[in-house]
């Protein structure tokens, strides 16, 4: 898990061959010094810059770009080389900014060479500085470690060259400056994001407290095609501009607020039209919706990841938060559109009709027909409207499910099928799909943070599809489409129970492949012994260690244990003692799958499982009940915190999740395996294979 720093905190180096990651949100030169124990230079040679990019151990790029890769053989390094410097500074003459408070600040990330991330550091509280040290490395004891530094020059290059004790600092400036100057030609802009969903406030849930750089980074799995050579993509980019579309502003200038997919209303009498910025490049192998093209004052063309985050995938989980936000305010729109042209009809119906001498005859036809086409129009205007949103999100759509992660993947997404346990913990869990009765063919992927910060209920009772009281759209839109959801017709209580179980085994399959090997583990409580078939999955491939024993002793052992381990693992944190915990204690993530609920739990079991759900998700304990809270009437009240804590979810398709936007009742569809597919299996075989060799 990549560790991030503070300035003046360190870390230690477990491999002698790294790579430096740096972004930024303007063209930066990058460098290196090698220094001696107290940080001096030797002399010009120990710097690696654009002029001269390669030292002992160090590789720089050659040119100022928003994005580099400096290579680290610390092995490779000369004997007196104690303190290896990372350097940042803003070129002259090719449209940069002049300090770095004026962009987005700086990101460094130390990674294996398999991109595995090892530490980051975020360059805040810069201001008028143009030149930074970002992050040292420095060998104390026969030993690496990385320390956050940060320590910015008002006055450039030459000024902290100097500081590190190089007499011809203003000489060796001058050279890297002319360097840069002689490759503008091959200067990396940073990438365009003006027209994309990363500049939006709120793209996701809790926009403010993240970090929100003016331009995200590129994916690190998105390499430019084979053979081009550095600067190939801008250049063409640039080639391919029109040439009355000026390019996005770098330093400053004005900025275009319009909504970069609404772009439809014409600019005031005797204003010169805006031009859009150029839309950045697609992702290697995420190639753009048939049919689709940017007119130069259209919508620009998706693309995935076009959203704030520091990584690919905090990048698609906003974006993917951005779409369902777009879809709710656009579907909100149009049925307040509706609504009043509805009421509108009604009130010029009254009007004209109020005059009794106007209820008869051609004026009173005259009237009813003047009124139905307002209202035609008027509706007619909002769907128009509404279309036009809808193809650009399901453009949208199209390209960015391909690009989704394993977490975020449904079942019958190729990644699966070349799927390698994670080295790192996922941030979010797509749980199902998502969508509304005016599109029903674009689903937005339902994601929820983790760990989970409650349970999940999963209704495996009949009222909860077909026991709705009275007529609703929704639901009978969700019985539509239950032909295709594993079945040729309605499920039978039965079946409900079965796909209920299916729906719970697919989750836990999910996030046993997400986590890296033994850090997440499944219990299950059985009463019955009626989950057999459904948990065979997970038994035979040997992600569940055995099946689960029926019966009250069955319950009584699996609740005691994760009770047990939930107490122990409260009092570590509490006073700071995990080294206490007893070596046979499991600290890997448990999730806790109860099915059959009630049968088999006494009233300690059941104050043991309402324990679970309250305080088990802080340390690691989450629950998953498939139930039927019909079944538990008994109890009466004393259950009803239980169920209000849980995320209730369905096995089949069913409107009952609503937005605390706009109150939308949004249909909630399960992720299940293709019928006839073996992905499920294949998956929790890998994870068992990786933690035999763990």
């Amino acid at each position: 898990m990549t560790a991030e720093l503070v300035r003046g905190q360190n870390h230690p180096l477990d491999r002698a061959r790294v790579e430096i990651r740096v972004t930024a949100g303007s063209p930066v030169v990058a460098g290196v010094t090698l220094g001696d124990e107290q940080g001096r230079l030797a002399g010009a040679e120990a710097v690696a810059h654009p002029g001269a990019p390669r030292r002992p151990g160090i590789e720089v790029p050659r040119q100022a770009a928003a994005d580099h890769r400096i290579a680290v053989d610390l092995d490779a390094l000369p004997g007196d080389v104690h303190r290896v410097s990372v350097l940042l500074a803003l070129p002259r003459g090719i449209g940069a900014l002049s300090t770095f408070g004026s962009a987005a600040a700086p990101s460094v990330t130390v990674t294996g060479l398999d991109g595995t991330g090892i530490a980051r550091y975020t360059v805040t509280g810069l201001g008028a500085e143009s030149a930074v040290v970002a992050v040292e490395l420095y060998r104390r004891q026969g030993a690496w470690k990385v320390r956050a530094v940060g320590q910015g020059y008002a006055d450039g290059l030459p000024a902290m060259l100097h500081d590190q004790g190089l007499p011809q600092a203003a000489e060796l400036a001058a050279q890297i400056e002319e360097a840069i100057s002689h490759g503008q030609a091959r200067a990396v802009q940073a990438p365009a994001v003006a027209a994309g969903r990363s500049e939006r406030a709120g793209a996701g849930p809790a926009a403010a407290d993240r970090p929100s750089p003016a331009h995200p980074p590129a994916s690190d799995g998105a390499p430019s095609a084979p053979g081009a050579a550095p600067g190939t993509g801008a250049k063409a980019a640039a080639a391919a501009r029109p040439a009355d579309v000026a390019p996005a502003p770098v330093g400053g200038g004005p900025i275009d607020y319009r909504h970069p997919q609404r772009r439809s209303t014409p600019p005031p009498a005797g204003q010169a039209p805006t031009a859009p910025a150029p839309a950045p490049a697609a992702p290697a192998g995420a190639s753009a919706p048939a049919g689709s093209s940017a007119p130069p004052d259209g919508p620009s063309l998706p693309v995935a990841g076009d959203a704030a985050g520091w990584s690919m995938e905090e990048r698609l989980y906003n974006q993917v938060w951005g779409m369902f936000e777009d879809l709710a305010r656009s579907v909100a729109a149009y049925r307040s559109a509706s609504g009043f042209a509805e009421s509108r009809l009604e009130q010029e119906l009254d009007q004209a009709l109020s005059d009794p001498r106007n209820r008869l005859g051609t004026a009173a036809d005259a009237a009813r027909a003047t009124a139905r086409d307002k209202h035609a129009a008027l509706v007619a205007q909002a769907r128009a409207a509404l279309d036009r949103d809808l193809a650009q999100l399901a453009a949208e759509s199209a390209v960015v499910e391909p690009a989704l992660p394993p977490a975020f993947a449904r079942w019958d997404h190729p990644v699966w099928q070349g799927h390698h346990i994670p080295l790192e913990r996922p941030m979010a869990l797509r749980l199902g799909d998502l969508h509304l009765p005016e599109v029903l063919h674009l689903r937005i992927p339902m994601l929820v943070r983790l760990p989970l910060e409650r349970g999940l209920w999963i209704d495996s009772g009949p009222d909860a599809y077909a026991g709705s009281a009275g007529p609703d759209p929704d639901r009978d839109i969700a019985r539509r489409e239950l032909g295709s959801a594993l079945t040729d017709g309605p499920p039978d209580e039965a079946g409900l129970r079965r796909l209920a179980m299916e729906t719970a085994v697919a989750i836990a399959a999910r996030m046993l492949a997400i986590h890296p090997a033994g850090d997440f583990a499944v219990q299950v409580i059985d009463p019955g012994g009626t989950a057999a078939s459904a948990l065979a999955p997970l038994v035979e491939s040997g992600a569940l260690p055995a099946a689960p024993v029926p019966g009250a002793k069955g319950v009584a052992t699996v609740l005691e244990a994760l009770t047990r381990r939930v107490d122990l693992v409260q009092m570590a944190v509490r006073h700071r003692a995990g080294d206490a915990l007893p070596p046979d204690l499991d600290t890997a993530e448990q999730l806790l799958i109860v099915h059959d609920f009630p049968h088999g739990f006494d009233d300690r079991a059941l104050t043991q499982l309402r324990y679970l759900a309250d305080e088990g998700p802080a340390v690691g304990v989450h629950l998953l009940m498939v139930a039927d809270r019909a079944q538990s009437r008994e109890y009466g009240p004393v259950l009803d915190p239980l169920w209000r804590s849980l995320l209730r979810i369905t096995p089949v398709a069913d409107a009952h999740l609503a937005d605390p936007w706009v109150g939308h009742a949004w249909t909630y569809e399960p992720l299940l395996a293709p019928k006839g597919s073996q992905v499920v299996r294949q998956v929790l075989g890998r994870v068992a294979a990786a933690r035999r060799a763990s």
